[in-house]
């Protein structure tokens, strides 16, 4: 397994800080106290970037063994940006709401493969042999 340098460790622990912090002041707000008590699809958005900010305060402590939630969070806004935000800056532009997650993706979308210590994620997920299947 590639040594990954202290240096990178601490630049990964301040995009799992950095992670965190954003969603603790956009989404946890409104899961504390939430404005009304239905159930739609926004409820849903907000406990899985709760639960993602949580997941992120574990990479401060164990930020090689929390690299999968690093690798989600660059998954899910280049995703995000590929088939939705392009379509609709193409087709009809981008309302505020789209211009705002648009900057909010691009930030992750640039600063995750610059910290990710990418020779360790191809060893460790591609190299390595995988857990076994059967007893």
């Amino acid at each position: 397994m590639p040594e990954v340098s202290l240096f990178r460790l601490y630049l990964l622990r301040a995009m799992y800080l950095l992670i965190a912090v954003g969603l603790a002041f956009t989404v946890w707000p409104s899961i504390l106290a939430p404005s009304s008590s239905v159930a739609n699809a926004n409820t849903v958005i907000r406990s899985l970037l709760g639960a993602l900010a949580v997941m992120a305060l574990l990479g401060l402590r164990y930020p090689l063994q929390m690299l999968p939630i690093l690798l989600f969070e660059l998954l899910w806004k280049l995703i995000w940006v590929l088939a939705f935000a392009l379509r609709m800056w193409r087709d009809t532009g981008l309302d505020d709401y789209a211009s705002e997650t648009l900057f909010a993706c691009m930030m992750g979308v640039v600063l995750v493969p610059i910290v990710m210590p990418w020779r360790y994620v191809f060893t460790r997920y591609f190299g390595a042999p995988g857990d076994r299947w059967r007893n």
